[in-house]
């Protein structure tokens, strides 16, 4: 399989990891924590999630290079952000304002870390992997 197939099929297990994470801090964490808190765990377990899964897709594609991680991971970073506008505006309902907010860390929204992670996180791994 090619590492463009491979990158396809993390990031939709990435889509699946984080969907249950959200269902995760809306289910469980928000009831016990308040809203502004779950969010800020959620994102947090969430910047943890995409690292794992960032480092399961470096190893399954062995035979990436550094370079090639980078652009898996800024294809990633742009399929995460229009499936989030698009899901969050069309299905949700959520006004580009509401949308907006979430990128506000000076309000405490944490979910710009994760679109980083989610950018960085296989090129990371894949340095990490070339030095050893």
């Amino acid at each position: 399989m090619s590492i463009p197939a491979k990158a396809i099929l993390a990031w939709l297990l990435l889509l699946v990891v984080m969907f249950a994470n959200g269902a995760i801090r809306v289910l469980v964490l928000q009831p016990q924590l308040g809203e502004d808190r779950a969010r800020r765990v959620a994102s947090l377990s969430g910047v943890a999630l995409v690292l794992l899964v960032s480092w399961l897709f470096v190893r399954v594609a062995a035979g990436a290079r550094p370079a090639q991680l980078w652009w898996v991971g800024v294809a990633w970073l742009i399929a995460t952000v229009a499936f989030e506008v698009l899901f969050g505006h069309f299905v949700s309902g959520l006004s580009w304002q509401a949308q907006l907010e979430d990128y506000n860390i000076l309000r405490g929204r944490l979910w710009s870390l994760i679109l980083v992670t989610v950018c960085l996180g296989p090129w990371f791994w894949g340095t990490v992997r070339a030095r050893r």
